[in-house]
């Protein structure tokens, strides 16, 4: 019912970046974003609030590396439920009555197919998580930055357990075009299986630019009827003087937003490299 409502006004603005701003409100390189819903949660609401205010209809949450076997990286991953569930309430706090809150799922950093976790280990990990988002109150949840599909249906699974409406997002980074997932994945493969393990909109994010995603959506839009959403980074990242750059303007992305929406994405924001501006850029070009 969530999904439907939402998809009433469509097409409906997400959020934007959440680590380049975390940085800018102070993250230090190497530290792990997700333990400041413990330690920093007023610098952490900033970053919703100000995606809410840039006409975001949905934020998502401060819990992209809030599993188990993600924080075990940074020794914390006896407080993953603890950090998930302040990421939901810091995104609720932030939202108000002016936007829907989704809670970000991301991958477990470690490989299914090199043997490196097993499925069993993934599916406590993403079902520990699931349970403490959805009681903390969030309205969805989000799965995205998926390389392999395995991963990313063992999370569905998961997810769709709590009974929340849920959106399955893969990267599409790799291949002569950047049309292919880091397993060979194409678009079309990733839509028909993620419809087929149940989820309610698929998606993808990261990995290039806005314009390279036009085409991916179209073909995505060709084996599947649900919503699709797409947040793409605000191009392919630079590295000048020691430092990630990120070229695209906020108004050369919001160009492309027109043709997004004709390809068929439904929930279209920003990954990467993109701020509010990108968000407010966003709005004015599809919203109005």
């Amino acid at each position: 019912m969530l999904i439907e409502t939402l998809l009433a006004d469509s097409p409906v603005v997400t959020d934007g970046a959440w680590g380049t701003q975390l940085q800018a409100e102070g993250l230090p390189g190497g530290e792990c974003p997700d333990a400041w819903n413990l330690s920093h949660a007023e610098r952490v609401t900033s970053v919703p609030r100000a995606y809410v205010d840039a006409g975001s209809q949905i934020i998502l949450t401060n819990t992209f590396r809030a599993n188990r076997i993600a924080l075990a990286s940074y020794g914390l991953e006896s407080q993953a439920a603890e950090i998930a569930r302040r990421g939901v309430a810091i995104s609720r706090q932030a939202a108000g009555d002016r936007a829907r809150v989704f809670a970000s799922i991301g991958p477990t950093g470690k490989m299914l197919v090199a043997g490196e976790v097993t499925p069993d280990a993934v599916r406590d990990a993403f079902g520990e998580q699931a349970r403490a988002m959805a009681d903390a109150g969030a309205d969805a949840i989000v799965i995205e930055t998926m390389a392999e599909l395995e991963e990313a249906e063992i999370a569905l699974e998961q997810a769709k357990s709590t009974g929340l409406p849920v959106v399955a997002c893969v990267v599409f980074d790799t291949g002569a075009d950047c049309d292919r997932t880091m397993m060979g994945v194409t678009p079309e493969q990733a839509a028909e299986r993620l419809t087929n393990a149940g989820a309610d909109v698929v998606g993808a994010n990261c990995g290039q630019g806005i314009a390279g995603y036009v085409k991916i959506c179209k073909r995505m839009r060709a084996v599947t009827d649900l919503p699709l959403w797409i947040k793409a980074n605000a191009g392919i990242p630079e590295i000048v003087d020691g430092q990630v750059v990120y070229r695209t303007s906020p108004e050369e992305f919001a160009d492309h937003g027109p043709a997004l929406v004709d390809a068929g994405a439904q929930f279209i924001g920003g990954c990467c490299g993109t701020s509010p501006d990108f968000i407010r850029a966003l709005c004015a070009r599809i919203r109005h």
